[in-house]
């Protein structure tokens, strides 16, 4: 007969054992569930794919919140942990990701760690021509410099329009809107040509150009964006751009010569803070001091509200301005008013 002493000692191995069954099934169920937590979200059909920001300075458990409250992540616990396991918790990136819910949190921790598929936030300001934007793409990492240059062709302004312009036109220029765009490192740069012809579309072509267009304005599409140009360049504060357009059309209008600084700038191809005399006679037609009309086309890729001011400007009788300290103009009517302002604005100075 066993004694008390065995079956008490019996009792207490089983009872280990038991408890040592359970939390090796405790344990197994929580790496089971712990490697279902890493799964994509989406195991089946479509993926969607979503642009998301992370800021400087966010955490792992922050950022794991946020691209579980995205639907892109099954758990930001589950995202958390695998980040410190990995060690990528000290090297998550801040930018723009295009991410997609059939990709595994591994998946998504391995390209925020590495700055994989980043997007950058590229800016263009108004007045920019295509070889100040090229440059800028290059930097960041978004395309070659000429490869940009050789995709902004005529024919991608016509094939996102829908509309032809002017053989003369030759290129993109003045088409390429100027805006704020995520892009993607390496991005194909025809396809980026037609994101920006196609915000220039979405912004200006179909809002205002497409109905104006139908009670006839005052000229082409081509011609509207190359007046906006020289408004643009023209024109530091939006609230005087209708009113230089109206008076750079009046002169169109008289055949006088639009004697516009901003088409010598563009033809001397580097700017100066004042123009000389011998400036003016630079031998181009792009120069509005030696040839009547608009130049061959535009100077830059203009904003929307020298858009707008083209092809609606303000109906006046001036016919000169001139710049004054504060970057406004003094606006005038006679070739005589014109002198008198400018020795008074060279007087104050």
């Amino acid at each position: 007969m066993p004694t008390k002493a065995k079956k008490r000692s019996k009792g207490r191995a089983w009872k280990l054992a038991i408890l040592l069954v359970v939390v090796l099934l405790a344990a197994l169920v929580g790496v089971v569930g712990y490697l279902l937590a890493l799964q994509p979200v989406l195991l089946e059909g479509e993926p969607q794919t979503q642009i998301v920001e992370i800021a400087a300075g966010q955490g792992a458990p922050a950022i794991g919140a946020l691209l579980e409250e995205r639907g892109l992540i099954r758990h930001a616990w589950a995202f958390t942990i695998q980040t410190y396991l990995t060690g990528d918790f000290r090297r998550l990136q801040a930018g723009y990701y295009q991410l997609s819910d059939d990709t595994s949190t591994a998946e998504i921790i391995a390209a925020l760690a590495q700055g994989k598929s980043a997007l950058r936030k590229v800016t263009f300001p108004e007045g920019l021509v295509r070889y100040e934007m090229a440059p800028i793409l290059e930097k960041e990492q978004i395309c070659d410099s000429a490869a940009f240059l050789g995709a902004s062709g005529q024919e991608a302004v016509e094939q996102v329009l829908g509309t032809k312009l002017p053989d003369k036109a030759g290129v993109a220029e003045g088409f390429l809107f100027p805006d704020t765009y995520l892009l993607g490192i390496g991005d194909d740069p025809d396809r980026l040509v037609t994101q920006m012809v196609g915000r220039f579309k979405e912004q200006f072509f179909d809002p205002y150009w497409l109905p104006a267009s139908r009670t006839k304005p005052w000229g082409n599409l081509f011609q509207v964006v190359t007046l906006a140009s020289l408004v643009e360049k023209e024109a530091k504060h939006d609230s005087e751009r209708p009113l230089i357009a109206g008076v750079l059309l009046g002169r169109l209008r008289k055949t006088m010569l639009l004697q516009c600084d901003a088409t010598v700038q563009y033809a001397l191809g580097a700017h100066k803070s004042r123009l000389t005399f011998e400036d003016l006679k630079v031998n181009s037609p792009y120069n509005t001091y030696l040839h009547k009309g608009l130049p061959p086309g535009p100077l830059c890729n203009p904003g929307l509200p020298s858009l707008r001011a083209a092809l609606n400007p303000q109906a006046t009788d001036y016919l000169f301005y001139v710049a004054k300290p504060d970057g406004t103009h003094a606006f005038s009517r006679t070739f005589e008013e014109h002198q008198a302002a400018i020795k008074s604005l060279r007087g104050r100075q």
